[in-house]
């Protein structure tokens, strides 16, 4: 897909027009000529860095403003919402298949070089809720991350599992698969239900998928 350049976008207005032109004016007209340019003023913002380039799966909603950046894998069939944050420049970042990071989570790591790295490790089917944070944590399949809660370094969340919103899960955890786990720090509520697995989890997930494909124009 080409993209007229600034520079030739506001040689053509000054032809057309005879007199000097502002960015606004160029911005303007470079839409009412092809829409499509507005694309660059509204698509997500990814980002290269340290010789690693974010590698995007097929079928994947990236909102206007959300932040991929560096050492990132996103499964097929995922959503990254609106203002999410999923910064791969001190470690990896890999999200599997039919994962949705909602709206301002906010995804980092430690440093590959520190004395104890981490990196974080999202399996399918997990749904990560508005502004939670996960910190170099291992998340399996089928997970619900609430609203607001914190998953810190070295996090194993087992596969089932729902961490509650407004959560704490203090580094090195090991949620048990099945778990509901609230509280700060978090502690094991009770077992996740069949039931509740269905309801929730691949609820919530199947949902996002839905809504991600209101967005296809």
């Amino acid at each position: 897909m080409y993209f007229a350049t600034f520079e030739l976008l506001t040689l053509l207005l000054v032809l057309l027009t005879g007199k000097g032109v502002g960015s606004k004016d160029i911005h303007s007209f470079a839409i009412l000529i092809n829409p499509l340019y507005f694309n660059i003023y509204t698509m997500a913002i990814i980002k290269s860095v340290r010789g690693y380039t974010p590698k995007i799966g097929e079928n994947v909603f990236l909102a206007d403003n959300a932040a991929v950046i560096g050492n990132v894998e996103i499964g097929d069939n995922s959503s990254i919402w609106f203002g999410a944050v999923l910064r791969g420049d001190v470690n990896s970042i890999k999200i599997g298949k039919n994962v949705n990071i909602q709206d301002g989570a906010v995804l980092h790591t430690l440093y590959d070089k520190s004395p104890k790295p981490s990196t974080i490790e999202i399996g399918d089917n997990v749904s990560v809720g508005h502004n939670a944070t996960i910190h170099g944590a291992k998340i399996e399949n089928n997970v619900l991350i609430g609203m607001g809660s914190i998953v810190l370094d070295n996090v194993v969340v087992g596969e089932g599992s729902i961490i509650a919103a407004g959560a704490v899960v203090t580094t090195g955890t090991i949620v048990e698969p099945g778990s509901l786990m609230a509280g700060v720090p978090a502690k094991k509520i009770k077992e996740v239900s069949p039931e509740q697995s269905k309801d929730m989890i691949q609820r919530i997930s199947d949902n996002y998928h839905l809504y991600a494909s209101w967005y296809e124009e």
